[in-house]
């Protein structure tokens, strides 16, 4: 009998007060784009920020389910206020590939509000991804090659010559002058058909 009352009225209220945060949650991933939740945030009467915060401590504690925390991952949730950081500027990296194309932004490049040509410069340096392979493989879903070890100002070159080309026939003729996001990229492509360029 005591089991029963205890599974009535704790366990399955427990359930449902995650699942009505959940669904909150959803509504809030739904019209901002984003599980960032400022800790006093309020969707109507339900303290959606602190729910969050519950959830990642409970993550954190090992005390989370494995479903809870696949379904709170669906919805874009991040475990620690780094990942909070990387995934907003995961959103920016994904505007930035979509406008250029390439995600070697120089480094005064922003998108969104968002330093992007600083944050992928120091995403580059040796080690920096070490222990997050789940970081490395977000941004290789954008692009597989976002970290060749050809030079970045290259890459960039390239890839707004690819974009200029894209929709031409056979091979077009790029003359000096020609620009595409600022740069000069005829001029670029007549100095990658020096054979000096290539010279170690």
């Amino acid at each position: 009998m005591v089991a029963n009352w205890v599974s009535f009225n704790v366990i399955d209220t427990e359930r449902q007060d995650w699942t009505r945060g959940w669904a909150k949650l959803k509504e809030y991933v739904e019209r901002v784009g984003n599980a960032n939740v400022p800790y006093e945030h309020k969707e109507g009467a339900f303290p959606l920020g602190t729910w969050v915060a519950e959830q990642r401590r409970a993550y954190g504690a090992g005390q989370m389910n494995g479903r809870r925390a696949a379904r709170l991952e669906k919805l874009g949730m991040a475990w620690t206020a780094a990942d909070a950081r990387f995934q907003e500027n995961l959103a920016a990296a994904r505007v930035y590939y979509a406008d250029h194309w390439t995600l070697c932004a120089p480094r005064s490049a922003a998108t969104l509000d968002k330093p992007i040509g600083q944050w992928l410069s120091n995403l580059r340096r040796p080690g920096a991804l070490d222990g997050h392979p789940e970081w490395e493989a977000a941004l290789k879903e954008i692009v597989e090659d976002w970290n060749r070890e050809w030079p970045v100002e290259w890459q960039r070159h390239y890839a707004a010559l690819r974009e200029l080309v894209a929709d031409e026939e056979g091979q077009p003729e790029v003359l000096p002058g020609v620009t595409v996001h600022g740069m000069d990229i005829g001029k670029w492509l007549a100095r990658q058909r020096t054979p000096k360029v290539w010279e170690p």
